[in-house]
């Protein structure tokens, strides 16, 4: 489960899509339905709060609110929903980062918690937004294949993942100083077979620097 093209591609397709679907109410007033769903959306935040930032300790900790978008990817923001509801994000490691690219997520540090969650993918969602910087996305091994893990965009040239198929969930509204100070210094080297077999016993044994989720609310 992750997303392994570093690609660069400049070309940026404009794909942010917003409803401009229009209807009358009872009453023949005219509801704007598209202003509906934008109004409902900007009240489904999460926040994380996060620990050993820049590999400093446990007591160096800072915030990051994500606001969930259900009009971009309404089956991605359930299943985040559903994660969060689980407390599944509770000392997940940040174990891929890649400069100016994605930090990824989302493999609990419990084996026996992740592994029921690897069985349930959910089919994609069609890509509404562009992988723009600060945006939320599902990391994926094909098509149809999210089920935990998770990247948040830190470069600026990340559109040529739209036509990959990577449907951005969500945004980072606040806290992206936090993000750029996750640490960086494994940069892809733990395993993610091994942190799925042996989780933080692993991670925390070989790579004790990583920034990590304290908790979600």
């Amino acid at each position: 489960n992750n997303n392994n093209n570093n690609n660069n591609n400049n070309n940026d397709p404009n794909t942010n899509a917003n409803s401009e679907g229009k209807e009358e109410d009872s009453d023949n007033h005219i509801v704007d339905k598209g202003k509906e769903n934008q109004q409902e959306a900007e009240q489904d935040t999460i926040t994380f709060d996060i620990a050993n930032l820049e590999g400093s300790g446990e007591e160096t900790t800072g915030s990051i609110v994500i606001q969930l978008r259900s009009d971009w990817a309404p089956l991605g923001v359930e299943r985040f929903k559903a994660l969060t509801d689980a407390k599944f994000w509770k000392d997940c490691r940040f174990f891929r980062v890649v400069p100016d690219f994605i930090i990824q997520f989302g493999i609990n540090g419990d084996p026996n918690v992740q592994a029921p969650w690897r069985a349930k993918s959910i089919q994609d969602d069609p890509v509404k937004t562009t992988n723009s910087r600060g945006t939320v996305t599902f990391a994926t091994a094909g098509p149809n294949t999210r089920t935990t893990q998770i990247f948040i965009n830190t470069g600026k040239r990340n559109a040529f993942l739209d036509k990959q198929g990577f449907s951005p969930i969500g945004e980072v509204i606040s806290g992206m100083d936090i993000v750029d100070r996750i640490y960086k210094g494994y940069g892809e080297k733990p395993d993610q077979g091994k942190i799925q077999k042996n989780g933080n016993v692993f991670l925390e044994k070989f790579y004790p620097l990583l920034s990590y989720i304290v908790d979600s609310h």
